[in-house]
């Protein structure tokens, strides 16, 4: 499932940080650290990831097994603006937005394993 959020009114390389921190981890983990997350984009990050498990939830999928196959966070339209400089001079602002997708996935069951019996330095006779 996916969901997309555009031109979040926040620099990429900032947002990078957030999606950094949940990127390959359970819905449930990631909900949990975006929570305490003191980054401002984690309000919005959060709210993604939210709309991308109802997405999961309206196609059908069990939502206890997803987790963040990936999120990508890309640069958006540039708003530019000026600053007034000395002697009438203009000096260029960049107020940069964000294009956040984030793609969740189902886990895999996990291979059963063989326990292998633990060897013994003196076994008994």
């Amino acid at each position: 499932m996916r969901a997309i959020l555009s031109n979040y009114r926040q620099a990429p390389r900032k947002v990078r940080l957030v999606a950094d921190t949940i990127r390959g981890k359970q819905v449930t983990d990631a909900l949990a650290q975006l929570r305490f997350l003191d980054k401002r984009a984690s309000l919005p990050v959060k709210k993604l990831l939210e709309s991308a498990v109802a997405n999961a939830k309206s196609a059908g999928i069990d939502t206890s097994s997803l987790f963040v196959k990936g999120i990508e966070v890309n640069g958006g339209v540039t708003l530019k603006r000026s600053m007034p400089r000395a002697r009438g001079r203009a000096f260029p602002i960049l107020k940069r937005t964000s294009h956040i997708t984030l793609t969740l996935a189902q886990n895999a069951k996990p291979a059963k394993t063989k326990v292998s019996k633990a060897k013994t330095l003196n076994p008994k006779p």
